[in-house]
């Protein structure tokens, strides 16, 4: 961002749940003014005796007035992986127009609503996501508070994600780029805008159900142990969706303290330390956090050593030895 578009010390960045500050630092680095809004006190904390400026509050309407009152305005607004979470769509998207200086920029990264229709990434519509975002409708979002996309990215991050890059309307100084043609091209080919793609997206899910009942059922009448490896969001919806329990999954593990000792919600199946895999010695390991799927299998390699196998289930049930 800095060098396409030049931000230097006379630029103001401000980025919306900001975490721990760990994004704003390199901007920090190269003495460019930054400001985080984050409204978890804890994470804002961590931020704070970093040396990151942050706000513990919420964003909206209200905040971006009250910033701008205060003479705060953005060159660069950005947020990532946030936008699917908020409550009052109308309210956030108001407030980054409202906050968002002359000629500055928005980006905003979430998961793309096409990759999760053609990945079958069902798992992940779950509790805290209140939006899933193709780009037509997140264009149409903006347009209603007079923000023009001009540009988008394709991104590996939680099984596709976009990048979008928007601007004030009246900001006619940006065209929009091969890349948004391209990608506005692509998702009315794949039907993003026809109710049957969406209907035919339940019946795939429905399957993908039956074909992951069906491998632990065969794998407990064969003998064999299958346990789980992570507790994340996404491994909850598939596992109460499925109707999976600890009568098919033994348990699962994380790496995470916190997890450790408790009991993912709904299916009521065991979260435990890692090293449970290695002196249970399962058949089969079910990586719920199939995103992660690369670095788990080389985490947790020891598991071929006794014969065992791991398994994923979207975006559909496979068993890699």
């Amino acid at each position: 961002m800095i060098t396409r578009f030049g931000y230097d010390a006379s630029r103001q960045v401000v980025e919306i749940a900001s975490n721990d500050g760990y994004l704003l630092r390199h901007f920090r680095d190269r003495k460019i003014p930054v400001i985080g809004i984050e409204p978890a006190e804890n994470c804002a904390k961590v931020a704070q005796d970093a040396g990151i400026p942050t706000i513990v509050d919420f964003f909206g309407v209200r905040l971006a007035h009250e910033l701008v009152a205060r003479g705060v305005r953005a060159d660069l607004l950005v947020g990532n992986n946030v936008l699917a979470h908020v409550p009052d769509l109308n309210d956030f998207v108001h407030g980054l127009s409202v906050l968002l200086k002359p000629g500055g920029i928005v980006t905003m990264e979430f998961p793309h609503l096409l990759n999760l229709l053609r990945e079958n990434q069902f798992d992940t519509i779950y509790h805290e996501h209140f939006s899933y975002f193709s780009l037509w409708a997140v264009e149409k979002v903006f347009a209603r508070h007079e923000l023009r996309l001009f540009d988008v990215d394709r991104l590996a991050t939680h099984g596709g994600s976009l990048r979008i890059y928007a601007t004030h309307r009246g900001d006619t100084g940006r065209e929009e780029t091969q890349a948004l043609f391209a990608l506005r091209a692509e998702e009315a080919a794949a039907g993003i805008y026809e109710l049957a793609t969406y209907a035919d997206f339940g019946k795939r899910v429905s399957r993908t159900k039956r074909r992951l009942l069906e491998f632990l059922i065969d794998a407990r009448d064969a003998g064999k142990s299958v346990v789980a490896y992570g507790a994340p969001a996404k491994g909850n919806t598939l596992l109460n969706f499925c109707g999976i329990g600890p009568d098919l999954v033994d348990y699962t593990v994380d790496r995470s303290p916190h997890k450790q000792g408790k009991f993912l919600p709904g299916s009521r199946i065991p979260i435990l330390h890692p090293d449970r895999i290695r002196e249970t010695r399962p058949d089969y390991v079910l990586i719920l956090p199939w995103n992660l799927k690369e670095e788990i299998m080389a985490q947790m390699s020891h598991v071929r050593s006794w014969g065992g196998h791991f398994v994923t289930a979207i975006p559909e049930v496979s068993v890699v030895s």
